[in-house]
């Protein structure tokens, strides 16, 4: 090289022109003696302790055969910034484009000679990181030539302190290079120190490359062969992957809120052949003055139900096909009206009295005078009903008959821990949360469990009575398991209930014979006004007999496994006998019945052998009922037939000698 072998003279004998470039043609000399001397390895460290994109590598145009050579053989394009990037190390020279060009292909020939002074890094970071593209936290430098432009990501140096947060920090993309970069330091090292320069850039000397660990890969992510392949990895990726989630949708309030609820008519008078009733819930206002239950509509959706004026006129008692039976029934108005008074409407009635618990509002009327049809019109659809309230509803009688709630007041007792209300003369307004005007009735002295709430049958309504009255004998008299000694040699009891005006055993001495023949103890008795006097007998028997009757519906008296026979006057009567016999079954009672013959039956002492009422007894029937009524149950005794009778006692007895089917115990 020109100038390289004289030597530095005094000042005061050379020019300055020649003394400069002879000091140029020294440093050029010793430049060309340094990289020829610098081993390749050193390059990698410097890399390895400053993580660089690969396009930073390639933009310098100075490819690196070992390290970066691509499996294709291809070169990466070079890019340009802030001047000619291919010949940025013209630095070296300070104008010496020549000399350094020289130097290039030299370099170009061996390895990139990467000393770490100004001019290298100038070179490396011509093309600095985007690392907003690569989503680092770092903010990129304003300068070029700032050697904390390579610093974007975190040393591999074991020395640095974020070496242990490259797991939190780095992108998918960052691995791929580092782990590529780490992969081409391969050679042996010959060198372990970089030269200390004055452009601010670290004199530590970094650990062997063989001793840092590589990062292990993503199972997801496989390291790209080449560098080409790095580039078009990194320039796709633009969100950091945390990112790539789906975020989890956002469940507005709306969602969440119940389906606003479709308005139900407040009265049914369709789905029961017996009983037309009403259900109400929320503000229910009862006027028994007036008579009229009020259903006061909430404010706007504050129960989220829809709402409708509506109006009623019920008669709460299940005997709404019969004409006889309602016309003497309290007709209620049962309506749903805005809480505001309209132009046409007056306000709703404000409250007197509030109750926390439900009512039931029905009618004693009707012909509960029959104590048949006390039990099966009032009774038995009063426990159906308030039974499942333990006691906590308000009763409200309407037709209210002192004498009747008083004759029944024990069931009323039983059902309701309040005294029941004579509605028709009360002047205060109720205030209720739940109100049910008309009682639960399947059938006549009957409930269906399946309709029934809680699953009730008549077991459990036989039971309550009995509780009701304080009887002790759940279970008729069975020699299976005999209760004492004294029941081992105690005849079973029958019940012969006699009757003083219609239907009356006229031979009641010979039957109660008859039975004791059989293997009876006979107790004969008519019963009396008073409900528990009679129950308390009933129940101290284990067999009943009578002609079809109200007397018979005391059986409800009876323990379980009691017989119950039926005796049928003369005349089409099977559907009045169903009254009792599906009942005492459902009861588990053992269930006989006994069809007198004309010539048991008084009738044939009224009328001639050919009348219609001995000989065609169903066009009596068919003419109407009151007409057959008063022949067949008002105008008829009976004289029973030992000879034909006593095959149904020896029957009965031998009922209650068998285990029974509903016998428990």
């Amino acid at each position: 090289m020109e100038g390289g072998g004289k030597l530095a003279y005094s000042y005061g004998g050379v020019e300055p022109r020649k003394f400069g470039l002879g000091l140029v043609a020294g440093l050029l000399l010793v430049s060309c003696a340094y990289f020829s001397s610098i081993k390749f390895d050193a390059v990698h460290i410097v890399m390895s302790k400053q993580p660089i994109k690969p396009q930073a590598y390639l933009d310098s145009g100075l490819q690196d055969q070992g390290a970066w050579s691509s499996k294709e053989g291809s070169k990466a394009e070079v890019l340009e910034k802030d001047g000619d990037v291919g010949n940025g190390i013209s630095s070296f020279g300070q104008g010496e484009s020549g000399r350094v060009s020289s130097l290039e292909e030299k370099q170009k020939d061996e390895t990139f000679a990467g000393n770490g002074d100004a001019a290298g890094v100038a070179v490396v970071s011509a093309a600095p990181p985007d690392l907003a593209e690569e989503g680092g936290k770092d903010e990129v430098p304003e300068k070029d030539d700032d050697p904390s432009a390579v610093a974007a990501l975190p040393p591999l140096s074991s020395d640095s302190s974020d070496s242990t947060q490259e797991s939190g920090v780095l992108e998918d993309q960052e691995l791929q290079v580092r782990n590529a970069i780490a992969a081409a330091a391969n050679p042996p090292k010959e060198s372990n120190s970089i030269s200390s320069n004055d452009n601010g850039s670290s004199s530590e000397t970094p650990p062997d490359p063989a001793e840092i660990p590589v990062p292990v890969p993503s199972p997801e992510i496989e390291p790209p062969s080449s560098a080409n392949e790095i580039s078009a990895t990194s320039s796709e990726v633009t969100a950091p992957p945390f990112q790539m989630t789906p975020p989890i949708p956002e469940v507005k309030q709306t969602d969440w809120e119940a389906p606003v609820r479709e308005w139900k008519p407040l009265c049914d008078l369709t789905s029961n052949y017996r009983i037309d009733w009403c259900e109400l819930e929320g503000d229910v206002r009862v006027v028994g003055s007036n008579a009229s239950v009020t259903l006061v509509a909430p404010p706007s959706g504050a129960d989220n139900h829809t709402f409708h004026e509506e109006s009623w006129s019920i008669k709460p008692y299940p005997r709404k096909a019969d004409p006889n039976a309602m016309h003497s029934v309290r007709a209620l108005t049962v309506r749903s009206v805005a809480a505001m008074a309209t132009a046409t409407d007056a306000p709703p009635p404000a409250c007197t009295d509030w109750h926390d618990v439900p009512a039931l509002v029905f009618s004693v009327r009707g012909y509960t005078g029959n104590y048949f049809h006390a039990y099966t019109d009032v009774i038995l659809p009063l426990f159906l009903t308030a039974r499942q309230y333990a006691g906590e509803v308000v009763l409200l009688v309407t037709d209210f008959q002192a004498w009747w709630v008083g004759k029944y007041l024990p069931v009323f007792r039983s059902l309701s821990n309040y005294a029941p209300v004579d509605l028709d003369r009360d002047p205060r307004v109720r205030c209720f949360r739940h109100v049910q005007v008309g009682l639960t009735s399947h059938d006549d002295f009957s409930i269906d469990p399946r309709r029934a709430p809680n699953g009730y049958s008549m077991l459990d309504f036989t039971q309550f009575m009995r509780e009701t009255y304080g009887l002790p004998r759940d279970v008729a008299l069975s020699p299976v398991a005999p209760a004492s000694r004294d029941q081992r040699r105690r005849r079973p009891r029958l019940l012969v209930i006699a009757r003083a005006r219609t239907r009356r055993f006229l031979n009641t001495e010979e039957i109660v014979r008859g039975a004791r023949k059989v293997g009876f103890e006979v107790v004969v008795s008519e019963g009396a006004h008073e409900v528990a006097p009679f129950a308390e007998l009933v129940n101290t028997c284990d067999a009943v007999v009578g002609v079809h009757g109200a007397g018979l519906t005391n059986m409800v008296f009876l323990p379980r496994g009691g017989v119950v026979v039926q005796v049928l006057p003369l005349g089409p009567l099977e559907f009045v006998a169903s009254y009792f016999r599906g009942p005492a079954r459902d009861m588990g009672l053992a269930y006989l019945e006994y069809h007198v013959a004309p010539e048991e039956s008084t009738l044939v002492d009224q009328y001639p052998r050919d009348h219609p009422v001995l000989a065609d007894p169903m066009s009596v029937k068919a003419k109407d009922w009151v007409s057959f009524m008063g022949v067949y149950l008002f105008k008829q005794d009976v004289r029973l037939d030992m000879k034909r009778f006593r095959p149904v006692l020896k029957k009965a007895l031998a009922r209650l000698r068998a285990k029974p089917k509903n016998n428990n115990n």
